[in-house]
């Protein structure tokens, strides 16, 4: 008797198995087709005012881009359109553009401010040197199948008597000439940056900075001139317990009139994809305003 109720719910236990799969079998022939994801890729080349934690890049990947872009930020501190080749930063950016399985990828190109003279083993011949590198990146770019669009360098806030000192202008100036020449896309950052901030004034304008001015810099700044922060000494790091132990990254945040704190991020990264958005109108549906 045992025997046969054991077998008789063993074949009841199966029928229901062999259901159950049918029907599952069935629910997922009903299901709409899978339509493929078509993802792009927006990467960011350049100095410190676009790198994450001084420049406008990070609050943009963060903030500006939905999830059908990846945003991958490149820039690094210090760069000019020499020494970002000369160090291999430019073939890391070259392997990116040319990973599969992205439907665009898009390369932002900010350079300027240390290809000015002054910058030992970074500075560039602005009439030479400069544009020719910038051909070269554009070049570049499109061979690795990529997008290249040339931004103007982001505006400094310097002021003297309560008038802006433009002092990038010569230098996106030869990026606007470059992207007529070559017909690249161009994001004109240097002029709306400087328009915005001129019209801040320098007290407003000083908000942007990592860090606050010290009193006698934000009382120049009331008085429409900018001067030099006095020289913080920075604290001696603390010793490893283990000297094997690789210590964390530093941010290394100070008041100046270059690089950009949260809120500087936050408003020149919404700058930059507004005028994207009107540079590159195919970028639109990438873009968060």
């Amino acid at each position: 008797m045992r025997g046969a109720m054991s077998a008789g719910l063993a074949l009841a236990l199966a029928l229901t198995l062999s259901a159950g799969a049918a029907q599952a079998q069935t629910a997922l022939q009903d299901r709409p087709p899978v339509v493929p994801i078509k993802a792009s890729k927006i990467i960011l080349v350049g100095d410190s005012t676009t790198q994450v934690l001084s420049g406008w890049g990070g609050s943009f990947c963060a903030y500006h881009v939905t999830s059908f872009a990846a945003c991958v930020n490149l820039a690094r501190g210090g760069r000019s359109t020499y020494s970002y080749r000369a160090e291999g930063s430019w073939g890391l950016a070259l392997a990116e553009m040319k990973t599969p399985g992205f439907a665009k990828t898009w390369v932002l190109i900010q350079f300027g401010h240390n290809d000015q003279p002054g910058k030992p083993g970074r500075s560039t011949d602005l009439a030479t040197e400069f544009p020719a590198n910038l051909r070269r990146y554009v070049q570049d770019a499109r061979a690795a199948g990529a997008e290249p669009i040339l931004l103007t360098p982001l505006t400094r806030r310097q002021f003297r008597q309560g008038r802006l000192d433009r002092d990038l202008d010569p230098w996106a100036e030869s990026i606007r000439r470059v992207a007529a020449e070559l017909q690249v896309p161009l994001v004109d950052l240097n002029k709306r940056s400087a328009d915005a901030v001129e019209a801040l004034g320098p007290s407003l304008a000083n908000r942007f900075a990592q860090v606050p001015p010290a009193r006698e810099v934000a009382a120049a700044a009331l008085a429409g001139t900018t001067i030099a922060n006095p020289v913080a000494v920075a604290a001696p790091a603390a010793a490893q317990d283990n000297a094997a132990v690789e210590p964390l990254g530093d941010a290394k945040l100070a008041f100046d009139y270059t690089h950009l704190g949260p809120a500087g991020a936050d408003f020149f990264s919404k700058m930059v994809a507004d005028e994207l958005a009107v540079a590159v109108p195919r970028m639109r549906p990438l873009l968060v305003p």
